[in-house]
């Protein structure tokens, strides 16, 4: 195979259209496994092809970057960057954004080699034109400069030449060049401060956070919007969130949502302060967060409760996520009334909203009612079940009606209510007193897209892997139970042809 790959590397050297004997070697090399390749194409000189990336013809470019991104992934990252250093410099200003994203893609493996990284680090020319890159116009290769960029970041060498270099005055350039750029860079510096608490000092030092944080607090709207996605990336991380309450940005988001309805145009960055604060309840403590910003949970009430479908979708994205844990249902629960509107509004949503505000609706209700077996207290098997009563006269009815229309992102949104009650005992004496339920459960022929028999199966696994389940559905249905988990997810049942003597 290496005589082959060689010979057609000559061919392909020696014609002026090289078209038909790329397609040969392009088939060669793919049928090649990539461990089987590294030691056929290691040694050969792969020069022609990348000199046949100077051309317009778009079917060559695209052939040769096929053949070179298959050779050089199966090529290590120190041979990669002791043999084609200059040619993927070059690839990095080329007119076909391919040619970029291949060249991008192979200095990622490089830098984040920690052998190969110095051939790099030593070389401002190539890291120069990958800052460049996140300035193009096209956005996957700036995804790309960006994931190379901060692959980087994971070495002190690596912060030190991005923030203590000439590196970070190309990185201000380029932010200059348009607003969508800028965030570029914001999000570079984001994802780079997010990893440690080191990164976040260099990030921090460079001063483009701070000045990230003074756009949030600024009077242009659209940016503030924008801005508020980059913070709460920067809150993920625990000296993120540190830091963020070191600058007083808490406070000062939560002084925007108390502001925001004097503040016509506040449905433009209200959604992302909510979600933001959201975020930090989930990864932070929820009860402390709702109690040091009550002006949040208030807001996510009204939006909840507002006719606004934006405002709607995000209110229960939020009241889903803050109810996932069980700190989270205990805040809620102390609102008392408030929250109990609320709740129905959801119910009322999920039963006659759009078919995207049913989903959202049905899924928040889910993680509302979801309580593990290792957190079922009395208490909390108590509000689960007086939150799920709540919702209908009849909620057994109202969502097992949901589940039968014939709208499968319907149909399994439903089916993850009743997963997130299986496991409560509760849940499961309203199953066993619901007539047909348990039929309707182990019915194959109801739901046919995969998404729908994976929902059915969770379902019949969170019975099944209960320890009340047996007692309160009884042997019949449990056994019932135990076999269709016994038969997986896409079982379908044989059936037998009879021949009768004399058909035709």
């Amino acid at each position: 195979m290496a005589a082959s790959i060689e010979s057609l590397l000559e061919e392909i050297a020696d014609i002026e259209d090289p078209i038909e004997e790329l397609k040969h070697l392009k088939t060669a090399i793919l049928s090649i496994p990539i461990n089987v390749l590294r030691d056929s194409v290691t040694g050969h000189r792969f020069d022609v092809i990348f000199s046949l990336l100077n051309t317009t013809e778009r079917e060559q470019i695209e052939l040769c970057v096929d053949i070179l991104d298959r050779i050089l992934v199966a090529l290590s990252p120190v041979y990669l960057v002791q043999n084609f250093k200059d040619a993927l410099q070059s690839g990095l200003t080329h007119h076909a954004e391919g040619v970029k994203i291949l060249a991008l893609t192979q200095i990622g493996r490089i830098v984040a080699h920690p052998e190969a990284v110095t051939e790099i680090l030593n070389n401002d020319d190539i890291l120069r034109e990958v800052v460049h890159c996140i300035g193009g116009d096209n956005i996957a290769v700036a995804k790309q400069a960006i994931s190379s960029l901060s692959k980087l970041s994971h070495s002190k060498a690596g912060l030190d030449k991005l923030f203590r270099s000439s590196l970070l005055k190309d990185m201000k350039d380029v932010m200059g060049i348009n607003d969508i750029v800028r965030y570029r860079v914001y999000e570079l510096v984001v994802d780079i401060a997010s990893v440690s608490a080191i990164s976040l000092g260099y990030c921090a030092s460079s001063s483009l956070i701070s000045q990230l944080l003074a756009e949030l607090m600024g009077e242009d709207i659209l940016i503030r919007a924008t801005a508020i996605e980059m913070v709460t990336g920067l809150a993920q991380s625990q000296h993120g969130r540190q830091h963020l309450a070191q600058q007083g940005v808490m406070d000062k988001c939560s002084n925007m949502i108390k502001g925001a309805n004097t503040d016509p145009f506040s449905s433009l960055y209200l959604p992302g302060l909510v979600k933001f604060f959201g975020n930090l309840a989930i990864t932070d403590s929820p009860q402390q967060v709702c109690e040091t910003y009550p002006a949040f949970q208030n807001k996510v009430f009204e939006m909840a409760l507002d006719s606004d479908p934006v405002m709607i979708g995000v209110a229960l994205d939020t009241l889903g996520l803050l109810g996932s844990t069980v700190e989270g249902k205990q805040v809620l629960q102390k609102t008392g009334e408030k929250f109990k509107a609320v709740l129905l509004r959801m119910s009322q949503l999920a039963h006659l909203g759009a078919t995207e505000m049913r989903v959202r609706s049905l899924g928040a209700i889910a993680h509302l009612l979801n309580l593990q077996v290792e957190h079922q207290t009395e208490d909390l098997l108590a509000l689960t079940e007086s939150w799920f009563l709540l919702l209908a006269d009849k909620p057994m009815d109202m969502i097992t009606n949901i589940c039968t229309q014939p709208f499968p992102e319907l149909h399994c949104s439903a089916l993850r209510v009743f997963t997130a009650i299986a496991p409560q005992p509760w849940g499961q004496r309203l199953m066993i007193s619901t007539p047909s339920f348990m039929e309707f459960i182990v019915d194959r022929s109801t739901g046919k897209t995969k998404e729908a028999k994976d929902a059915k199966f969770q379902l019949v696994g969170a019975l099944v892997g209960t320890s009340t389940a047996s007692n309160i559905l009884g042997s019949r249905h449990y056994l019932q139970l135990r076999t269709y988990l016994r038969e997986g997810a896409y079982y379908v049942a044989a059936v037998a042809a009879v021949g009768t003597e004399g058909a035709e």
